[in-house]
Parts: structure tokens; sequence; C-alpha cells
């Protein structure tokens, strides 16, 4: 069986066809999470998406832990006071060009923490936000697509 297994690996070689990139974006993409206040709700639904059922991975899409060496911006959570100049400081290390990503509704428009004395309201008050996901929470299925059709403009 093993040999069987191993024929049919040298026989069988996907080809892609050749795609102009944009130069701005390679083929992969990587993501910072920025959390600005969640519930954790839409947090773990990110979380899912790194499971072998979704695999985010295989889009070429990854998480990364520095805003240094990310493409995409991932925000969740209500614009909190507190979390404002951290966000800042994270969407100014980001080097450009860069996307920021609202996932949520709290993130998109403050959710029903919108009228809160700690909040500011949606991400956009703050940075500017090139996508939103909306949801309570999004499922990793509505966010995967999002980002695999945004992973599809970027090629020309």
């Amino acid at each position: 069986m093993f040999g069987i297994f191993m024929k049919s690996w040298r026989v069988g070689i996907v080809t892609r066809p050749k795609q102009k990139k944009n130069k701005n974006f390679g083929r992969s993409w990587h993501i910072r999470h920025v959390d600005c206040g969640s519930c954790n709700g839409c947090d773990w639904e990110m979380n899912a998406l790194l499971n072998p059922v979704y695999d985010l991975q295989r889009y070429g899409l990854d998480f990364v832990a520095s805003p240094r060496h990310a493409d995409i911006l991932m925000v969740t959570g209500s614009m909190t006071k507190h979390l404002q100049v951290a966000l800042v400081k994270t969407f100014e290390a980001t080097p450009a060009p860069k996307q920021v990503v609202a996932v949520g509704d709290c993130a998109c428009n403050g959710g029903i923490f919108k009228n809160s004395y700690a909040t500011l309201g949606g991400v956009e008050q703050v940075v500017p936000v090139n996508i939103k996901i909306a949801g309570c929470p999004p499922s990793p299925q509505e966010i995967l697509d999002v980002l695999t059709r945004n992973l599809r403009k970027s090629v020309v």
C-alpha cells in the first residue's frame, strides 16, 4: 500500500495557472490580530480559522506576532478609550501597504457597547478601515470567505 501511495504521489503533480500578482501583496498575507476591547466571541471564531476544518494556512494566510511582519490588521471589539493608543501604535508599526479588517459588529460600529462611556464606537473612529465583516460574532466561514475574496482581488 505504501508503494502505491508513493507511485501516485510522484505522478500526480498539481500545477496552477500562472497569474500576474499585485506587487503590493505577494502570494501570502500575514495577519496581526488586535483586540480593542472585545468580549472574545470574535476572537474565538478567528481562532477556529487555524483548525483543520477551515485551515487558513492553505490559502496563504497566517497569523503573526509582530505588526512589523503583518499585511493585514484584524481588529475585534469596540474601540475602548484605553486601547486607542495601542491600536494607533500597532497601525503605525505595520508597514505599508496594509489593510485593516474590522471583525464583528463591535469593531464595525461599536455594537451593543456603542453608547458606553468607555468606548469611542467602531474602529473607524481611530484608524481607516478597508473591510468590515458584520456579525455577532461572524462565523469562521464568513471571515474566511471575505479574506479569500480579498486575496483574489490582489491578483491582477
